[in-house]
């Protein structure tokens, strides 16, 4: 029987120290407790194993590596798992709306787990796009000692192809560019193993913001799913956790404020996804720092786009891992005074410490611009307003399909509708399509739309059609596009409102998107519309559509406010 005496021990001592916790004991040692281990601090390895999907199936080994670093630093460690689905396999259908959901899902069974058994620290090890903030939502709400590890990129397909290829094929082939047994090899080819998807997509974007919000060890955002380097990330991360018990650093001594600004900052440069505005307003709401879309403006006023990465450049996160991965950047933004260096990390030192000794990049790489001569001067995450979106919509523009488009709407109800007038040729040039009913409260779920975004693109109309919603975009998205459209039209927003024929115009320059319809026939049309049932009346569906807020705080599912 074990005394409290450790500080490091606040959580796991209730649960196993004294006579009175004999029942408790006993079950531990079923699952390998000995004496000894009753009296070290306990380690929860929060794993997001699965074979759903290949961005988490070698998860189960890095969370062993995680759980031995704990037991070597003098911890122990436990692992238990958590959910995750997968946007590549689902995207296109009505399970797709889940997907959102189980963000919220992860973060809440964490929460229970660690609650409940009383782990006085965890590592989160996730590999896909939602589980990533899923995990530090769930951190921050227990705030304590704590270390997220990102599962790692999964290495190019023959050819430099990717899963957003295999979507874009499906386009191809419907403009005829492309026959069934090319489609079909680009399919067999294009993911070859386990890792997260290998563009500057989701998972890729929030690894590198995690770390650049000092949640991860350095170096963490940019590993191969397989390799030695992320197997001792893991151990590094087990042996970390000790190190912030001893200390009693938790997320909200490091998921702070001026931490906030420096992963937006990281996600800019990057080219980052528009996902990445949604999740971490929802991680900020989550540890109680203010953060907002306004932020994402500013703060794009002064940081470039640097890197060449997919969707809309051309290199893979496996390549620039090849060359250092993030580190150089943020050693490069920090010099120019756009990160903030007294930031405290999960190495118990600040960024400006961790970034002291980072070599540059090879003189010779072309993947990372210079500050002076970046791809595009300015963010590509517009944050949008008009008689559209009066609360606001977020756009991914590089520039390349231009900053400014007039369109004649062409309106959608559901993504499929979407998704087959693009492929029978339906959509043509000078067309904007509106999606909505994909809101959080009225898909419900927001799904991403990457595969109307990915036909269009297939189809060659990339630079002449616009795509506008108040669901959201994959990370593998690109083109013309805007989403999380506030409000949403289940609650009568003015997309809610709009007819086939009326004129759209989307400025990513003056950051404004208007439907050229006079206020007195929008105030006509309020009048007659009516809120649609819900489709889901019970299950996970059901009870998020109740509880999520507006995707511009989040669509966080526990603000005291969320109706």
């Amino acid at each position: 029987m074990s005394e409290q005496s450790d500080p490091r021990r606040r959580y796991s001592s209730p649960v196993v120290d004294g006579l009175g916790k004999s029942a408790s004991r006993a079950m531990l040692r079923a699952v390998g407790f000995t004496d000894e281990d009753f009296r070290k601090p306990q380690v929860g390895i929060a794993s997001t194993w699965s074979r759903v999907t290949p961005c988490n199936s070698h998860i189960h080994e890095l969370a062993e590596a995680a759980s031995g670093g704990a037991d070597a630093a003098g911890g122990k460690g436990v692992i238990f798992n958590t959910i995750t689905i997968s946007d590549g396999i689902a995207n296109g259908t009505e399970g797709m709306k889940y997907s959102l959901v189980s963000r919220e899902v992860i973060a809440d069974s964490i929460e229970t787990v660690a609650g409940c058994e009383g782990f006085d620290g965890l590592v989160a090890i996730g590999g896909c796009d939602k589980n990533m903030p899923g995990c530090l939502m769930g951190l921050a709400r227990l705030d304590r000692p704590s270390v997220f590890v990102y599962g790692g990129t999964i290495l190019p397909g023959e050819n430099h192809t990717d899963i957003v290829s295999v979507f874009e094929a499906v386009g191809q082939h419907a403009k005829g560019d492309l026959d069934l047994i090319a489609v079909k090899h680009i399919e067999e080819t294009a993911i070859p193993g386990p890792g997260s998807c290998g563009g500057m997509y989701t998972a890729n974007s929030m690894a590198s913001a995690i770390e650049a919000l000092g949640m991860s060890l350095p170096g963490s955002s940019a590993q191969n799913a397989v390799s030695r380097a992320k197997h001792d990330d893991c151990e590094a991360a087990g042996a970390a956790v000790l190190e912030l018990l001893e200390r009693d650093i938790k997320p909200s001594d490091i998921m702070t404020r001026k931490a906030f600004e420096n992963a937006i900052t990281v996600v800019i440069a990057l080219g980052g996804s528009t996902n990445a505005v949604l999740h971490l307003i929802a991680m900020a709401n989550t540890i109680g720092v203010p953060l907002s879309l306004e932020d994402f403006t500013e703060i794009g006023r002064r940081v470039p786009v640097v890197a060449d990465l997919r969707p809309s450049g051309h290199y893979m996160m496996s390549e620039l891992v090849e060359i250092g991965g993030i580190q150089p950047l943020m050693k490069t933004l920090l010099d120019a005074g756009l990160l903030h260096g007294d930031c405290l990390t999960v190495t118990g030192r600040t960024l400006a410490e961790n970034l002291a000794n980072v070599a540059p990049y090879p003189a010779e790489q072309q993947i990372i611009a210079p500050l002076d001569r970046p791809f595009k001067a300015e963010s590509h995450l517009r944050i949008l307003y008009g008689n559209l979106a009066p609360e606001g919509g977020v756009a991914k523009i590089t520039g390349k399909e231009g900053t400014r488009f007039t369109g004649t709407a062409r309106v959608f109800g559901s993504e499929e509708e979407a998704q087959a007038r693009i492929l029978d040729g339906t959509v043509v040039a000078g067309d904007v399509l509106v999606i909505r009913y994909e809101g959080p409260r009225g898909g419900p779920g927001m799904r991403e739309m990457l595969s109307p975004t990915s036909a269009i693109m297939g189809r060659g109309l990339g630079s002449d059609v616009a795509l506008i919603t108040d669901g959201r975009f994959s990370g593998g998205s690109h083109g013309f596009v805007v989403g999380h459209i506030t409000p949403e039209a289940y609650d009568g927003g003015p997309i809610a409102l709009v007819h086939d024929g009326d004129e759209i115009t989307i400025d990513a320059e003056a950051d404004t998107i208007e439907v050229n319809v006079s206020d007195e026939e929008l105030m006509r049309r309020r009048a007659a519309w009516q809120k649609p049932t819900p489709r889901y009346a019970r299950g996970a569906l059901a009870k998020y559509a109740r509880t999520v807020s507006s995707a511009s705080t989040g669509a966080v599912t526990d603000l005291p406010d969320v109706r």
